[in-house]
């Protein structure tokens, strides 16, 4: 059956580079995409550079939780500090303001961590080894860096 009159003028036929969707454990890296298509891996120097760059996102990770984990301290010491003192010099209007501008701070950095653990989830799910690998000396970098608060963590995905 002759198709030559069809019109197939939205599809892509340039020579440009693939994705591949794995879905099973790889260390493969030819057509590799790393969460966008333009994230492409095309030869071992880009490989290099995405697994250092994704070693310095996950360590980032861990960066964002010691933040909130001291932006909690210091807000609960001051809470506590101006619960004490609001009775004799503040009405509670002042306190309450406080505490709405502590809480939305609080809430905008536990967002940028769901999203933060999301997005490292989408790495690991590339089924990459090498990716993986990354994930995780990132993770231990971070921990070196930026995990002074305890040796027990929780899982980053919800």
């Amino acid at each position: 059956m002759d198709h030559s009159h069809m019109d197939h003028g939205n599809m892509d036929h340039s020579a440009g580079h693939r994705c591949s969707m794995n879905m099973l454990f790889t260390w493969n890296t030819q057509d590799l995409c790393i969460v966008f298509r333009q994230w492409h891996v095309s030869g071992t120097p880009s490989l290099i550079w995405s697994l250092i760059a994704i070693i310095a996102l996950t360590a980032g990770y861990e960066a964002i939780r010691e933040i909130s984990r001291r932006y909690e301290a210091h807000s609960n010491v001051r809470h506590t500090v101006d619960n004490e003192s609001s009775s004799l010099l503040w009405p509670g209007r002042s306190v309450r303001v406080v505490e709405r501008r502590s809480k939305m701070i609080k809430a905008a950095l536990y967002a940028l961590q769901v999203f933060y653990s999301f997005f490292i989830m989408l790495l690991f799910m590339t089924y990459n080894g090498w990716i993986m690998l990354a994930v995780a000396a990132g993770a231990f970098l971070g921990y070196i860096l930026f995990g002074n608060a305890s040796a027990t963590k929780t899982v980053a995905c919800h």
